[in-house]
């Protein structure tokens, strides 16, 4: 919101020099304005304000609808631990209920019965450092608002805590009220869920869609999310192999038991669609895995490339809220499970 009215100061400071812009230089200020309100102006309507209450208080958030049947996503510090849910649209309340609250994303759908704008998705995947980005929510209460900003990063964790899988860093501010907005590329595509903060509520961290839809493709196809397992420790190895220096040092689960499992001293290449390069890739490699699904595995073991599938499991540890969880130790150095429990980012 504070970038946002600085740009525009900066426009109506440009405007008033009556200078004639130069075609050649890169965009101005003006130009950034311009499609910050733009994307503001064709995205805001599917952009609703949230009301819970809990044992407590009332709760206020923000959430944006991603279907036309009245589909919306908002933040797991929203609606995880409360009730009486309703939908602020169009100027006026409606009754919502909780499709599913998951703490290990750190986000909700909520579901509304209406006929409902939705907001296109985009690919975070596609998201570089200092790619500009919008984000549109209800801070402190009070009405609609545009943030801008750009990306800053790409985190794995956090204060010693590791997340459970990479988070955007985005640099505009995040302030109560405005858990569960949209994060929005240039062409108004919804590539992150804004989920926590940072100290003085300086910058966001936001899911990225992926992982979202992810959860919301598990509760289309088996009404609930199905957090997946295989069951494997890794450390970082000595020297690289095919690219890779994730060295598996433990098995345990479903994997285990597989005709063609992973081995102690297995370089992982790919998991799933995810490909293997560093220890932390397995953090996103294991999000993606949904429990009866069959994952194809790839490793370096004795200097040849194999290929085996294994059907994950359900996560025994995917039902339990828990804070951000630091990596296992092995005797090396720090080992990171293949499948994580459930975390959110505060």
């Amino acid at each position: 919101m504070f970038a946002g009215a600085f740009l525009i100061l900066l426009a109506t400071a440009v405007a008033q020099t009556g200078d004639t812009p130069d075609k050649s230089a890169p965009p101005s200020t003006v130009t950034v304005s311009r499609e910050v309100k733009d994307i503001f102006d064709r995205s805001r309507r599917a952009v609703v304000k949230v009301h819970a209450q809990d044992e407590h208080s009332d709760i206020y958030g923000t959430g944006f609808f991603i279907d036309p049947t009245g589909t919306l996503y908002t933040s797991y510090s929203v609606a995880g631990d409360a009730g009486n849910f309703s939908v602020e649209f169009e100027g006026k309340q409606h009754s919502a209920r909780l499709v599913v609250a998951d703490v290990r994303s750190g986000i909700a759908l909520l579901k509304v019965d209406l006929v409902s704008p939705a907001l296109p998705i985009g690919k975070a995947q596609e998201l570089e450092v200092a790619t500009p980005v919008v984000a549109i929510g209800y801070p402190l209460d009070l009405p609609k608002s545009p943030s801008f900003g750009m990306i800053a990063g790409f985190d794995y964790k956090y204060m010693g805590g590791y997340f459970q899988t990479r988070h955007l860093r985005a640099n505009l501010p995040m302030q109560r009220g405005e858990a569960g907005a949209p994060l929005l590329n240039l062409k108004g595509e919804v590539v992150g869920i804004l989920v926590g903060s940072l100290e003085n509520s300086s910058a966001c961290y936001a899911l990225p869609i992926e992982a979202a839809e992810k959860i919301r493709s598990d509760v289309v196809r088996f009404g609930e999310v199905r957090h997946g397992w295989i069951g494997a420790t890794v450390a970082e190895a000595k020297e690289p192999s095919e690219g890779s220096r994730t060295l598996v040092t433990d098995i345990d689960g479903p994997i285990r038991t597989s005709d063609a499992g992973l081995r102690p001293g297995d370089i992982l290449l790919q998991v799933g669609k995810i490909a293997v390069h560093d220890v932390e890739d397995v953090i996103d490699a294991s999000f993606f895995l949904t429990a009866g699904d069959t994952v194809p595995i790839t490793v370096v073991r004795n200097g040849k490339k194999i290929t085996f599938n294994v059907e994950a499991d359900f996560h025994p540890a995917s039902p339990r809220p828990a804070p951000l969880i630091s990596t296992w130790p092995s005797s090396s150095s720090h080992g990171i499970p293949l499948s994580l429990d459930g975390s959110r980012p505060n």
